[in-house]
């Protein structure tokens, strides 16, 4: 497994942004395709972004397509999400995972193995 820890949560206004890091502990961060996740209270966790173990393969949630993008920096073992123009409803817990690299830019939930703690975004209106 990989180590993760999220970081960058907080609360802003709508239309507000902030940049969630995750930082990972892998010999090669790369190996891993990696993907960022949340949870609403009494809801279930949702895929909001993933990205391919080299970077070249993005995916993202209908909902926040044009507003929020996924990238990573390898060498630094870190990937991030930044999120603009934020909304009420993208109040929730994020969740950053790891996934083999030959899942590439995967949206499942069942093929990221390792999770982070996850980190509290809060959007008021």
């Amino acid at each position: 497994q990989v180590q993760l820890v999220e970081s960058g949560g907080g609360l802003v206004q709508a239309g507000g942004s902030l940049r969630l890091s995750c930082a990972a502990s892998a010999r090669t961060f790369s190996n891993y395709a990696m993907g960022w996740f949340r949870q609403a209270p009494g809801k279930e966790r949702e895929f909001v972004a993933s990205i391919s173990g080299g970077g070249g393969t993005t995916n993202y949630a209908e909902s926040v397509k044009g507003r929020f993008t996924i990238s990573r920096d390898n060498a630094k073992n870190t990937v991030y999400l930044q999120m603009n123009n934020l909304k009420p409803d993208d109040t929730a817990v994020y969740y950053c995972a790891a996934a083999p690299r030959y899942y590439g830019a995967t949206y499942s939930r069942g093929n990221y193995n390792s999770w982070g703690q996850g980190t509290q975004v809060t959007v008021s209106s």
